[in-house]
């Protein structure tokens, strides 16, 4: 199991580095200390590692986001701290990635929308209505559907047709859209109370 867990590490590493097409199992296997053979026996193909590199990627976005959640207390606080997990995420990713996973890896692609539906989406909704209810969001919002479209609009932005990565920071990107949304649905007692908290934060 560790070295299996080396293995994912590392191929993890050069897949957000590089993207995933242009990673070679000889890269990986060279970075990783091992052979070649030692890879092909923990994993059938490149298409299995890129499922399980996927799939512990995104256990550990899970995680961080549950910190996320038991580690402020408010909603203000909240949307401060998704902000900054954002930020750091997009920061250390190749703009590819998603799109090659999309295209080339589709059962990979699965994991990516089970976790929106099993939990990002269940979990932007509780943070929706819990900021209607404190008056920081307009009462007038579907929570549910704008969860959803918050979530798509994540994936939306990976498409290097729309959004070329060699043109548009994507970091920005994300940041911008995302503040656009919250702009979207902040009362004036949010707006007031979210501008306080990032001003803090400068």
């Amino acid at each position: 199991m560790e070295t299996k867990n080396k293995i994912i590490a590392v191929a993890k590493r050069e897949f957000f580095q590089f993207g995933i097409k242009s990673v070679t199992m000889d890269q990986i296997a060279r970075e990783a200390g091992v052979s070649k053979k030692t890879i092909y026996q923990e994993f059938t193909d490149k298409k299995q590692l890129v499922y399980e590199t996927f799939s512990s990627e995104l256990d550990s976005n899970v995680c961080k986001l549950v910190q996320i959640e038991d580690g402020v207390d408010g909603v203000i606080d909240h949307l401060i701290a998704f902000s900054k997990f954002l930020r750091e995420r997009f920061t250390d990713m190749h703009p590819m990635i998603l799109n090659e996973i999309k295209r080339f890896y589709p059962e990979s692609w699965a994991l990516f929308e089970k976790f929106k539906e099993e939990y990002a989406i269940n979990s932007l909704e509780s943070l929706l209505e819990r900021g209607k209810a404190l008056g920081y969001f307009r009462p007038g919002i579907n929570s549910r559907l704008l969860a959803m479209m918050r979530l798509e609009q994540v994936s939306f932005m990976f498409d290097p047709v729309k959004f070329n990565p060699l043109r548009i920071n994507l970091v920005e990107l994300q940041l911008q859209i995302f503040e656009h949304f919250l702009y979207g649905i902040f009362t004036d007692k949010g707006r007031t109370a979210y501008e306080e908290k990032m001003n803090h934060q400068l």
